[in-house]
């Protein structure tokens, strides 16, 4: 087995074994939910295996529609094939020779509550050419009270993610957060879409071993620290108004998916599976009169 087939075939493990422990976390969550708050019985992601093209890769597809998580999405991948002409120029490596493979996990996580925050995670690697990592989490409060640096979730959270950037020499946390804020940021409103946390892409410092670290500690961070917020808001109650202000939220969140998001794109563009592509967007949103 030569070096790259190697590197792959690791990813690839550590990838699908962060997603079982996602899945395990999630419905541990939704199993220890109040039956005084949430109606229902605790939810379970429905795993759907997919196939991309012909013999050119696939995935699992895990959806949870729960009492907890009104929605969440946590999916593997591992894909390759070629690019499309008009795609390859915006690809490193991929004008040269427009073959490539990508593996990775995604997460969305869209809760009932609105005292409990939205997040998003993902970790790839690419290659082309050239091959790279990717990846990241952010934290998505829906309502404006939770919206500031100094709230105690959000201080938690970035709290983690420079744990996990201190994980490894490829982290750079302060590059990583400005990078965070600069790309979940809509520029036609002119406010961010969450409080932020770490983004990197096409991470290649020359030292596979350490930006593989850096990958996987990101992952483990978002593993230990989203439940544990989840759990800290989980038990509050809410009003209607409480309802109306996450719907509306809610909206901005499904704008920047639509209009912004590239890994929307590179999904899309790449023959992913478009179900699991779009399942970041929230169930039910709002745009009210303004």
């Amino acid at each position: 087995m030569d070096e790259m087939t190697d590197r792959k075939a690791r990813a690839s493990a550590w990838f699908r074994e962060l997603q079982e422990k996602l899945i395990a976390a999630f419905e541990a969550c939704e199993d220890e939910a109040s039956p005084e708050l949430y109606d229902g019985e605790p939810g379970r992601f429905r795993m759907e295996p997919w196939q991309r093209g012909e013999g050119q890769g696939g995935g699992r597809m895990g959806m949870l529609t729960g009492r907890l998580f009104e929605k969440a999405g946590i999916h593997f991948s591992e894909v390759f094939g070629e690019f499309s002409p008009e795609f390859r120029a915006q690809i490193p490596g991929a004008s040269e020779d427009p073959r490539f493979w990508a593996c990775g996990v995604s997460l969305i996580a869209h809760p009932m509550n609105p005292h409990v925050p939205a997040a998003h995670m993902n970790t790839r690697m690419v290659v082309t050419t050239e091959g790279w990592f990717g990846g990241g989490g952010d934290l998505n409060p829906m309502m404006d009270r939770y919206r500031t640096q100094e709230h105690e979730d959000t201080k938690d959270f970035h709290a983690a993610m420079k744990q996990a950037c201190e994980a490894s020499p490829s982290g750079d946390h302060e590059r990583f957060k400005v990078w965070c804020e600069e790309y979940f940021w809509l520029p036609h409103r002119e406010e961010p879409r969450g409080t932020g946390g770490i983004f990197y892409d096409r991470l290649d410092t020359g030292d596979w071993e350490a930006d593989f670290t850096l990958t996987q500690a990101v992952g483990k961070a978002f593993l230990d620290v989203y439940p544990a917020l989840v759990r800290r808001r989980m038990g509050t109650a809410w009003s209607e108004a409480d309802r109306e202000e996450q719907m509306f939220r809610r909206g901005r969140y499904a704008e920047f998916n639509l209009l912004y998001d590239r890994g929307t794109t590179f999904g899309l563009k790449t023959g992913g599976n478009v179900r699991s592509i779009l399942s970041s967007l929230p169930p039910i949103a709002s745009w009210p009169a303004e």
